[in-house]
This record gives structure tokens, C-alpha cells and sequence, in this order.
């Protein structure tokens, strides 16, 4: 058994995307080329791993796609790692960011030749790894001074960046307006679905210990205005940083007790040094 890493790539693209034909697009190769890659990675494995119409993963197929997903991009960060040994200086620095993070500390910290890339919460990790960002931050919901839970993609350096308070945005008039909440009051309240942009509701099942707070309508978006806008045309509740509540009413939170935390992740920092210094208040 080998599981070479080509045949991999190709069966978490079709796995993901699903559609062989998107695969092939992707990844620059035909459609034919895809379909024998995960021929020879089921020979190889003695087992099914896709179904074909509709394309999905079969029960071992989504085994693998556990596996697979986390070891490559362990592989492209073994690669990262090794190239920016010998990487000539660019003058730039790529900051890859949610967009939680983006606070005026931040922005007034990037100087002349930083780039800036507004990224979902799920591919600041990965791309970090993978060299395509210099730093990354990353944002999420804990327990005052508890690292953010970050999967394990390679050899990177975290250190928190700063925490904020969390509060519940509901229309202006909400009629719980005024007052401290507890999360789980409001678990059967519609709620917007924000992977990116709010505190995940699966964090606030997670947090409240219920399988409430179900999504009446998704927003896959980055901009927080945008969501702002739903939720003060009623379209449902998010949970956010109190800072960046506006237009609408804030509800504290009374328990669980939970802050919003940034942390920042780097491999080398290389050019980097001075601005990861500069968002951690350290010396570079």
C-alpha cells in the first residue's frame, strides 16, 4: 500500500468538490486522468472510497478524507519550511486574516509593503503552513486566557494578540434589549449562520452544552457590516466581539463565561519579524 500524495490530492478535490470534473479543473488535469487516479488509489486500498452518481464519499472514503486533509497539508508545510531556508527577501509580507481580526490595532500596525488578505476562519491555518501567508491570525471563542483549540498542521509558532468581550446582536428594540443574557436562553431563538464572520454555532452548542441555536438562514460572507445588516433587518441573532456591534442592540453575556481571542501564527517569520512584533506588543 502506498498512497502516493498525487492520488491523494486528487481524491480529497473530488471528495470535497463533487464532481470529477471540477477535479480535473482544479488540479489541471483531464477528467480521464482524474477517474484513473481514483481508480488506482481504490485498487490500492482494496475498497470503494467514491460513490458515482451522485459523487460522494463512501464510509471509508470519508475515513480517509480525515487522514488525507491534515497529511497533506503537513506535507506542504514540511515543503514551506524547507523553502523559506532559501527564500531570497521579496520586501513584502503577506498578513492572512478573518475578519474578527482585522481591528484598527491591526490596520494601524501593517506598514508599507504588507498585504492583506481577508480569509475564512477554516484557511488562515492551512495557508500559513502551506507558505502562501508570512503570518496568519486567527480568532475564535475560549475561556479568558485559554489557547484558541488549533489543529495541528506543522511546526508554527502561536501567540495571543489580545482578548475581547462577546455580546449577542439583536435588532435595535430587541425586547431583551438592555440586559445581560445567558447564552443558553436564546438557544431556540433563528439565529444567522456565520462560519466565518460570527463565533460558529456549532462553539455556541458546544458552549451551552444543547443542540440549539439553529441557523435560520447562512451567510458565507466576510464582511461583518453585511451581517450587521441581517441582523437589523431581523434575518436572525449573532454572537460577536462588543466592539464591533454597531447599528444594532448588544446583549452581555452573563455565563458562560468566554471571550473572543486573536492569536497570531507564523512558521519563520523572515520579513515578517517586525509586524508579528508589532500585533504582539514584543520586540522584534
Amino acid at each position: 500500500m502506498t498512497m502516493e500524495t498525487h492520488l491523494l490530492r486528487t481524491f480529497v478535490a473530488v471528495a470535497r468538490g463533487g464532481s470529477f470534473s471540477r477535479a480535473a479543473r482544479d488540479l489541471g488535469y483531464t477528467q480521464s486522468a482524474i477517474s484513473q487516479h481514483i481508480a488506482a488509489l481504490e485498487h490500492d486500498l482494496g475498497t470503494a472510497l467514491l460513490t458515482r452518481r451522485p459523487v460522494a464519499p463512501t464510509r471509508a472514503g470519508e475515513r480517509l478524507l480525515e487522514h488525507a486533509g491534515p497529511l497533506l497539508t503537513r506535507l506542504d508545510a514540511a515543503r514551506a519550511d524547507l523553502a523559506r531556508l532559501t527564500a531570497a527577501p521579496t520586501g513584502r509580507v503577506v498578513l492572512g486574516l478573518t475578519p474578527l481580526s482585522l481591528t484598527a490595532e491591526v490596520a494601524a500596525a501593517a506598514h508599507r509593503g504588507t498585504e492583506l488578505r481577508v480569509l475564512g476562519r477554516e484557511d488562515v491555518l492551512p495557508e500559513v503552513a502551506r507558505g502562501s501567508l508570512d503570518l496568519g491570525l486567527v480568532d475564535g471563542m475560549t475561556a479568558p486566557s485559554d489557547p484558541l483549540p488549533l489543529p495541528d498542521v506543522g511546526p508554527l509558532t502561536t501567540t495571543v494578540v489580545g482578548e475581547r468581550p462577546l455580546a449577542v446582536a439583536v435588532p435595535s428594540g430587541h425586547p431583551m434589549a438592555g440586559r445581560t443574557v445567558r447564552l443558553a436562553e436564546l438557544a431556540d431563538a433563528g439565529w444567522i449562520d456565520a462560519p466565518d464572520t460570527a463565533i460558529p454555532l456549532e462553539r455556541l452548542r458546544k458552549s451551552a452544552s444543547t443542540d440549539g441555536f439553529r441557523g435560520r438562514l447562512r451567510y458565507a460572507g466576510t464582511d461583518v457590516r453585511g451581517l450587521l445588516g441581517l441582523v437589523a433587518a431581523g434575518q436572525g441573532l449573532a454572537l460577536l466581539p462588543t466592539d464591533v456591534i454597531t447599528g444594532v442592540d448588544a446583549l452581555p453575556l452573563s455565563s458562560p463565561r468566554v471571550v473572543h481571542r486573536t492569536e497570531l501564527v507564523h512558521g519563520d517569520p523572515g520579513e515578517g519579524s517586525a509586524l508579528a512584533a508589532a500585533l504582539t506588543g514584543q520586540r522584534p
